[in-house]
Order: structure tokens, then C-alpha cells, then sequence
């Protein structure tokens, strides 16, 4: 059995946001990544070269078909593509109501671009940060982009698209709310909590006014030297990575 020209034409529309929400799936490849994502979604169609099945001959996905290296070419949203490719069912996530007052929680407020946002999610995984929020307007997780860029971290990290306001407001008065500021605290001298939300905000902008007025604990991350001239900011993945090493290097200790 062989991908019809109308199947790749499928796998090629699931490049498109609006085609991945309306049949809600999301496309991988490569054979760490699907490996990774097998156990954790619904795998609608999986088609891979003989030398990858071999390997895995009792993948689990509801259809499966084996494909040449050209087949898997013109199939592939890859330049370079990587003997598996595969469609994968979207999951609903839950979160418990107190999951943020007693862990750490990630927010993202109107993160764009699909590779920060995959490094990020990746960073969660790495850091052991389960759930992550988004504001409507981040980027989406589930695009081929930022999916690649999670390498697998998509089946440990719950991502949930919210009203970031809201969701603040909601929270008991006194959870620790961290953003990210140029007037805020010097990280390092800071004491970090185990639990809150842990906001990063656009590549441009930073975090908008509306969700920076609800932030109750400032932090900065200094330059060094501190008088130094250079860059004014950080990419959102590495200060995301900055932080999150801080606060549990903090943990670590106590």
C-alpha cells in the first residue's frame, strides 16, 4: 500500500492551522519525535520506510502504511525527511483548579514565533513544568515548526489556550504572579517560590500592560557587566531558560 496523490495532499494541508483545528490532528516527523509522541497520542496514520518499521513493527496507530524514501520525500513538509511521518490526534487537557498555588506553571503572553515556542515547551519538559498557558494570540504549538522544535516534549507539557487576565484574576489572592521586567528585581537576589505562574511575554512588546498590571513579583535579568552597552533584551527562549534555571537551582537548595 502507497500514499495517494489525495493523501499527500491531505498530509501537505495539515501545514495550515485552520485544516489542523477543524480536523483536529497535528503532523510529526522523524523518528525521535514520533517515537516520543506514540504513547502519548492517538496516531491516525503513520507511513515510514521498511528500515524504521523494521525497528518498530508493533507501532500503535489506527492505520499504517510503508512507504519508499521518494514517497516519503514528496510526502514530507521537510527538507530533509527523516524515514517516519505521522498524524496524530489532538488530546483535551485538564488541569487541576490548584495545580498553579502549588507548582510552578508557565504563562505565554503572545509568544510569535513557532520555533521559540517549541524551545520553550521543551524547556518545560527539562525543567519539569507540566502545565503551560497560552494567551490566544501565541503562536501555534501544534504547527510542523513548533512541534519539531519540542522534540517530543509535547507528550509531557499540557498546553492550554486561555484568557491570561482571567485566569490570573482567578487564582487566591497571594499566588505568586512572576513576570519578567526592565525596573523589575534582579533574579539573582530574589527569592523564588516552588509554586505560581511564570509569565514571558511577546518577542517584541514583552508582556502587555493588562497582564503586566496583574504581576505581583518583578524580576530582571541582569547584564553583565551591569553598565555594559549591548543587547536591550534576551530572545524569549533563552531568558525562559535563564529563569527557570534560577528558580530551581533556588529549590535545589532548600
Amino acid at each position: 500500500m502507497s500514499l495517494s496523490k489525495n493523501r499527500i495532499k491531505y498530509i501537505h494541508s495539515l501545514e495550515l492551522k485552520k485544516n489542523r483545528d477543524a480536523e483536529g490532528v497535528f503532523l510529526a516527523e522523524g523518528p525521535k519525535l514520533v517515537g516520543e509522541l506514540l504513547g502519548s497520542f492517538p496516531c491516525l496514520l503513520l507511513a515510514a520506510t521498511p528500515a524504521w518499521k523494521q525497528r518498530y513493527p508493533q507501532a500503535p496507530a489506527e492505520e499504517q502504511v510503508e512507504v519508499s524514501d521518494e514517497e516519503l520525500a514528496r510526502a514530507s513538509l521537510l527538507r530533509t525527511p527523516q524515514q517516519v511521518l505521522a498524524i496524530f490526534r489532538k488530546k483535551e487537557e485538564s488541569i487541576e483548579p490548584d495545580e498553579i498555588t502549588r507548582s510552578l506553571c508557565l504563562a505565554l503572553d503572545g509568544v510569535q514565533d513557532p520555533g521559540n515556542l517549541g524551545t520553550i515547551i521543551r524547556l518545560a519538559d527539562w525543567f519539569g513544568i507540566r502545565h503551560i498557558f497560552c494567551s490566544p494570540d501565541t503562536a501555534d504549538a501544534y504547527s510542523p515548526k513548533s512541534v519539531q522544535a519540542t522534540m517530543g516534549s509535547l507528550a509531557r507539557v499540557s498546553l492550554h489556550t486561555t484568557d491570561l487576565p482571567a485566569l490570573i484574576r482567578n487564582l487566591p489572592p497571594g499566588t505568586p504572579i512572576y513576570g519578567t521586567f526592565l525596573d523589575g528585581e534582579n533574579i539573582y537576589r530574589k527569592e523564588l517560590t516552588e509554586n505560581g505562574l511564570l509569565i514571558m511575554g511577546n518577542e517584541g512588546r514583552g508582556i502587555r500592560e493588562e497582564v503586566g498590571k496583574l504581576v505581583n513579583q518583578r524580576l530582571y535579568i541582569p547584564a553583565y557587566p551591569q553598565e555594559r552597552g549591548g543587547t536591550e533584551s534576551l530572545n524569549v527562549g533563552v531568558a525562559t531558560a535563564i529563569v527557570c534555571a534560577e528558580f530551581r537551582r533556588q529549590v535545589g537548595k532548600k
